[in-house]
């Protein structure tokens, strides 16, 4: 469902990412985990049709939107779901104006269809009677589950995270991978995770693949990135400060 190859992305003459060759196959997540600053928001990005890569294909439902028009753009987007980092909620808008936005733009269904639809995606995300409450109301792990209900309103075939579990603490952060898990089950979606978070990356994921230095440098199942023998592997999944990644306190 997500094919990456050969991805290069520059940026002021600073090469961000390096042929980058990742797959996501329907019903799988795969989570891209790193340092931070090592370029996994902006892979994502890429995925997403956000940012042109200088060089490389980005294949969705096998096709190639590399270089393609907004126009052509746009109708491949309408079935990518994005979850942003910080829920990236309207802040102006109340909950049921934010699941509803991008449906109501792009898909033909009248104000009942409309609320039926997205009192059914809130319950998908464990949330109910909410519609008339403000992004400001809500507590940080209830503005995620808005935001996944956004991107669930349009009935995507791929769903990308962006640190879905930034700023939360533990526990939430636990409930929100489930989530993740469980529309990946439910909807047989693709996902594509980009975290730094070790917790969500095991709890989420059917593989995880590490990024460093703009480098896709392993990838495996959590069994077998566990018992790498890849020192910058090795490293990043026992948050040791020794080894071949350099920390600046």
């Amino acid at each position: 469902m997500i094919r990456i190859v050969g991805l290069d992305y520059e940026i002021s003459g600073r090469k961000i990412l390096h042929g980058v060759n990742l797959n996501v196959d329907v019903g799988e997540t795969v989570a891209v985990m790193g340092m931070s600053g090592v370029g996994k928001s902006t892979l994502l990005k890429c995925a997403a049709g956000l940012s042109a890569p200088t060089a490389g294909d980005i294949f969705i439902d096998e096709v190639n939107i590399t270089g393609m028009r907004e126009s052509k753009l746009n109708s491949i987007r309408r079935y990518v779901g994005m979850v942003f980092q910080y829920a990236a909620l309207f802040d102006s808008m109340n909950v049921y104006e934010n699941v509803s936005f991008g449906a109501r733009r792009h898909m033909k269904m009248n104000e009942q269809e409309l609320k039926d639809m997205v009192k059914e995606k809130l319950s998908k995300v464990g949330l109910s009677n909410i519609e008339e409450m403000m992004p400001s109301e809500l507590s940080g792990g209830m503005q995620k589950r808005v935001g996944l209900a956004r991107a669930l309103a349009m009935e995507p075939k791929v769903l990308l995270y962006d640190e879905p579990t930034a700023g939360l603490d533990p526990i939430m952060a636990g409930a929100i991978a489930s989530l993740i898990s469980k529309m990946r089950d439910e909807l047989g979606v693709a996902s594509l995770l980009v975290s730094h978070d070790l917790p969500t990356i095991m709890a989420a994921s059917n593989r995880i693949a590490m990024l460093h230095a703009g480098r896709i440098i392993a990838i495996g199942t959590a069994k077998e990135m566990l018992e790498s023998t890849d020192p910058y592997v090795r490293q990043f999944m026992s948050g040791s400060a020794e080894g071949p990644i350099k920390t600046t306190p």
